[in-house]
């Protein structure tokens, strides 16, 4: 009876996945991009408006702490939680009947750049097909991690294209023709835990990770304009937990430096005053500042104790300002020399993430540089419809992943996700079938 009715089941289970599976089918496939915060997974989705612009159908988060610290997931039972979560809340916002697909943003304090060159010959002058350039790419990446088995390579950007020794900005146009071809590529690299934690969250859901790509790529793309990349810019990408700065100057990454400090310890700061988290954050966000404005330091405001039910904590604005600026100071302190050093090679700094809200984050910034700070704003790619808090540097590095997925699904459209769980489970079952087979047929001793 048991057997019977586990039967049924897996029928009737059969049944519903293929009738998922034709109505799917039916539909456009949104573009989905997925982050792993240091307190929640957030999902967004998009789909490709006219001129190039995406329009935000939707963004959702996981309602618990995701167990990502300082851009390394420490918690894969966690982080699958939050990916199953956000993609489950964000298909039924959107109405659609399920998210399997997702693109995927990956930092951290461990991230660096690298440089490599891939070359190719060819018998006579002939054109470069796209599938060349695709193996050439997937040949400097094999290069990276070979000479380095801890290394995964997140991102391999093409700056340079040489063909029979004449330099090129540009990719290859179908209409070109070379015998001798070499691609120069800036890589950003990190241990490979890095990328393998993500991976293994993933096989824990049914959810496949389309691709990855480096944060502050993403990040490049959604608020640099065209200008920026002839000119240069750095962009400060200021997290909750790492502040990452990255710098573009003649045609190709030249810097990515992590600060493995953001917006939380800020806010663990403010709580050694006397205050609760929740509390702290309010004041960090709504009265607080990167500058004292001058006739505001005798300013006070009274909140509750969390040591007592009785006694409350009176907290002087001077002191909550001279408490996130020293955190400030410590952040910032090994990227002063940095920005100094391209002052000269860039154009603009562009502040985003969560803590770059912070009221007077600009000014802050400015004062010590002579290069113009802007906060940075990937607006110019969103349909006008779309909602003013879509627009916020909170979402940037979503914006920008999505963005990178839409060229990636054009040029590859049949392309299969880097990630499948069905090829793990048929992967699973035939090693644990190996498994039983000798165990039952081991021979005595």
């Amino acid at each position: 009876m048991i057997c019977d009715l586990q039967d049924k089941w897996s029928v009737e289970n059969e049944e519903n996945i293929m009738a998922r599976k034709k109505i799917e089918s039916t539909l456009p496939h949104p573009l989905v991009a997925t982050e792993l915060g240091s307190h929640s997974v957030r999902s967004m989705a998009a789909e490709n408006a006219e001129n190039g612009l995406l329009r935000i159908l939707g963004i959702e988060q996981s309602s618990r702490n995701c167990s990502v610290e300082r851009g390394v997931v420490t918690s894969t039972s966690d982080a699958s939680y939050g990916i199953n979560e956000s993609l489950r809340l964000l298909a039924n916002r959107i109405n659609y009947p399920m998210l399997t697909n997702t693109f995927v943003p990956l930092g951290g304090r461990m991230m660096k750049l690298a440089e490599v060159a891939s070359r190719r010959d060819q018998v006579h002058k002939r054109e470069i097909p796209d599938e060349l350039l695709d193996e050439m790419d997937a040949e400097c990446k094999k290069k990276i991690e070979l000479h380095n088995t801890h290394v995964a390579v997140l991102a391999a950007i093409p700056y340079c294209y040489v063909l029979d020794g004449v330099p090129q900005a540009n990719p290859p146009s179908t209409e070109q023709r070379a015998a001798k071809i070499e691609v120069k590529y800036v890589v950003f690299v990190g241990p490979k835990e890095l990328e393998q934690k993500v991976m293994d969250s993933f096989i824990r859901t049914p959810k496949h990770m389309e691709r990855t790509y480096a944060r502050p790529d993403a990040l490049m793309c959604a608020l640099a304009s065209d200008t920026d990349f002839q000119e240069g810019c750095a962009i400060l990408d200021m997290g909750a937990q790492t502040t990452t700065l990255t710098i573009f100057s003649k045609g190709k990454y030249v810097l990515n430096r992590v600060v493995a400090q953001g917006g939380f310890d800020i806010t663990r700061d403010i709580q050694q005053m006397g205050v609760g988290a929740k509390h702290a954050e309010v004041l960090k966000c709504k009265y607080g500042s990167a500058l004292l404005q001058p006739g505001t330091e005798n300013q006070c405001f009274r909140l509750p104790n969390p040591m007592s039910e009785w006694e409350s904590v009176v907290i002087r604005r001077g002191d909550l300002i001279a408490t996130i600026e020293a955190r400030l100071q410590q952040i910032m302190a090994p990227l002063w020399n940095d920005l100094r050093n391209y002052e000269n090679q860039i154009r603009t700094i562009y502040l985003t993430g969560g803590a770059a809200l912070l009221n007077g984050m600009v000014e802050y910034i400015q004062q010590f540089l002579s290069v113009p700070v802007a906060l940075g704003s990937h607006a110019g790619w969103l349909t006008e419809d779309t909602p003013v808090e879509m627009r916020s540097p909170a979402y940037s590095a979503l914006v920008g992943t999505l963005i990178l997925g839409a060229f990636h699904r054009e040029k590859h459209p049949d392309a299969e996700p880097m990630h499948d769980l069905r090829k793990q489970l048929e992967k699973f079952k035939k090693t644990a079938q190996t498994s039983l087979l000798d165990i039952f047929t081991e021979q005595p001793q």
